[in-house]
């Protein structure tokens, strides 16, 4: 018997993305602009929220090519939703910036070697910037990040449209 092969973070990102991506798209403006419950964001901040965790997403794995650790800024994603005034943009604009960050990081993913994916590291900030987090001192690499954004957007989207 063979072994069935995993599917690569940027082709795991690519699929959800393209699947989603339609039942987004369905939402109306009024149900996009209301709040998922008390003290939650819309779905309009939601995606706002992972068009933030994209951008900087985008930046660590580009930059992880230049340079031995894995050690990036983190973000306060409350503050970024706010400054970003998602709830006052169009929600078609919004899936759409969404959709293009997210299949670019999908080409992105798909052009690290695997020997940069696969590098073993300590020194990283996993324990403060990933959705699931890595102690501090345990090894990690690239690969694990990345497939940790695609975890996250699953989360949030999951809060979204349900059965992702």
């Amino acid at each position: 018997m063979g072994t069935v092969k995993r599917a690569t973070a940027g082709q795991e990102l690519r699929e959800v993305v393209l699947r989603v991506e339609p039942r987004l798209i369905a939402i109306d403006e009024r149900t996009s602009a209301r709040a998922l419950g008390p003290g939650k964001w819309s779905p309009k901040e939601t995606i706002g929220h992972l068009v933030d965790s994209a951008a900087n997403n985008y930046q660590r794995f580009v930059r992880a090519a230049d340079r031995p650790d894995l050690v990036f800024e983190g973000y306060d994603s409350d503050a970024w939703v706010e400054r970003g005034r998602y709830g006052e943009a169009p929600w078609s604009e919004l899936v759409e910036l969404w959709r293009g960050l997210n299949l670019q990081i999908a080409r992105v993913m798909d052009g690290v070697p695997e020997a940069l994916r696969a590098r073993g590291t300590m020194a990283h900030n996993f324990d403060r910037i990933a959705f699931v987090t890595v102690a501090k001192g345990e090894v990690s690499n690239l690969e694990y990040l990345m497939r940790d954004y695609v975890v996250h957007l699953r989360h949030h989207l999951e809060q979204v449209v349900g059965g992702v």
